[in-house]
């Protein structure tokens, strides 16, 4: 039997944006994923149904697997004809026990290949504004092991020299170990005022740095937990003036998302750009409506309307799926004029190459009818397409100026089901800062969740998508802290960087 191939591959510090292309491709490809404890979770997104996930991390020296376990697994699942991805923190090959992997691969006559990561080593002192080389500084680093193997029966570090002749030292797993390092580099002739940072979990919103010099770092960093970097040199004190990633404006605040899954990825790229941990917990799943009969019935007689009116994205999406369904396509809607009630709704029209005729200049129901009196629809038919529970004043009002209205069903919001004891937790422990809602669905499905313990949410940050959310909120007893004033979600990050803004100013 032919042998499967095994990738191991660097899957970089922790930002997920830091795995390489290569990496990214070959996580897709395979048949078995083989994951370390400091591998970001969210790269096991780009895996293939299907596929065997397996996870052999340790923490704090408690291991799932041994090492010899590890090796074993890859030779099986590579002799058993599957192409292996194991991932590993940083690089492979620096601190990874990659090389020990590879060897065993080869013993075993294991075809295989190394995707390089980029190393903590570099990467975790530049999130902390730390450059590794510095022409007024240095011209040499050394990466040194914080956590020898002790069966190795003593050190083989040689300490004297690093101690003086390297000026920069970067030292891996040595947050335990970090008093000893300090007296070892001491005692073999290191200047006791050399600047020195340690950073936990760098490269994500989680990172922390703690600086200081030789002399005083272990008090100040006493209670500093693995994992993490520790620097040594002259270089940490430029960290004062280039410290950029932990001064993004929403750097460390957990958001909590309440909005479909599926449409929560731009709102997550647009927090996790500003440095926040986007927490997603949807409280509301657009799924089709109890019955196509309404939209399938208004589809057959397109040709008998003026006016199309889409006031979602999810609207947009529905409809034309039907369409297609029903042997139609975008051609039905020639000589039909459209109406989207945002830019995001616009966006997925124009996808279609259809041309929207009208936009309001307000996001909401409100501003549909203001913007549909310009366009003199008295005697004009319109179709509304929308979610099944949905606020009347729209197709009432459009009535009132004369013009014939169907209203159709053609999707519905439902609650999920979802696993909430660990938001619970998060919300009881003060791991949220703020709770983020789309609309009055997610609004009251949050509460449906959370309704016994509201007292828990009194020290929440809330913030609201338009006026229509916040009044949800608040009928429900909560308080807005942010409102956003248009129903974007460019904007709603706009507000709430805002909010952060002020607060961290005043």
């Amino acid at each position: 039997m032919k042998f499967g191939e095994v990738y191991l591959i660097g899957a970089g510090p922790g930002d997920p944006g830091l795995l390489t292309l290569k990496g990214k491709r070959y996580i897709e490809e395979a048949d078995v994923i083989i994951y370390d404890h400091l591998v970001n979770k969210i790269l096991l997104e780009f895996v293939k149904d299907g596929a065997e996930i397996i996870y052999v991390g340790k923490v704090a020296g408690k291991h799932t697997k041994s090492q010899d376990d590890i090796n074993s697994l890859l030779v099986s699942k590579a002799k058993e004809g599957k192409v292996v991805a194991r991932l590993k923190g940083g690089d492979p090959f620096i601190f990874g026990r990659g090389g020990e992997e590879a060897l065993e691969l080869v013993n075993n006559g294991i075809p295989f290949e190394v995707i390089p990561g980029i190393t903590a080593a570099t990467s975790v002192p530049a999130y902390a504004g730390i450059p590794l080389t510095h022409r007024d500084f240095n011209s040499s680093i050394a990466l040194i092991t914080g956590h020898e193997d002790p069966s190795k029966g003593g050190s083989k570090i040689e300490w004297k020299g690093l101690s003086t002749c390297i000026e920069n030292l970067i030292f891996f797993m040595g947050a335990k170990n970090l008093s000893t390092i300090i007296k070892k580099l001491i005692e073999n002739g290191r200047n006791p005022d050399t600047p020195i940072a340690v950073i936990r979990w760098g490269t994500t919103p989680l990172q922390e740095t703690i600086v200081g010099r030789l002399n005083d770092i272990t008090e100040k960093a006493k209670n500093i937990k693995p994992p993490a970097i520790i620097v040594v040199g002259e270089v940490v004190a430029l960290r004062e003036k280039l410290n950029w990633f932990e001064k993004k404006s929403l750097f460390g605040k957990r958001i909590l998302i309440t909005r479909p899954r599926g449409q929560a990825e731009s709102f997550v790229e647009l927090l996790e750009k500003e440095g926040a941990i986007a927490i997603q917990f949807p409280t509301i799943e657009t799924v089709p409506p109890d019955s196509w009969d309404a939209l399938d019935n208004a589809i057959k007689k397109l040709d008998t309307y003026q006016w199309l009116i889409f006031t979602s994205a999810n609207g947009v999406r529905f409809f034309i799926e039907r369409l297609k369904f029903n042997g139609k396509d975008i051609r039905e809607l020639k000589g039909i004029k459209i109406c989207a009630i945002g830019p995001k709704t616009s966006a997925s029209v124009e996808s279609l190459g259809i041309r929207v005729d009208a936009v309001p200049k307000k996001y909401i129901a409100e501003g549909v009818i203001e913007e549909m009196k310009k366009h003199g629809i008295h005697g004009k038919k319109i179709l509304l397409p929308r979610a099944a529970v949905a606020r009347d004043i729209l197709p009432e009002e459009l009535k009132k100026m004369g013009a014939e209205i169907d209203v159709v069903d053609t999707y519905k919001t439902v609650k999920p089901v979802e696993k909430a004891n660990d938001i619970k937790n998060m919300l009881k422990n003060g791991e949220i800062d703020v709770i983020t809602f789309t609309s009055s669905s997610t609004v009251k499905n949050f509460m449906s969740y959370f309704n016994t313990d509201k007292k828990m949410l009194k020290d929440i940050i809330i913030a609201s998508i338009g006026p229509i959310t916040a009044k949800t909120v608040e009928e429900l007893g909560l308080k807005n802290a942010i409102v956003s004033d248009e129903h974007t979600i460019e904007r709603f990050t706009e507000k709430i960087i805002e909010y952060f803004g002020r607060k961290n100013n005043g």
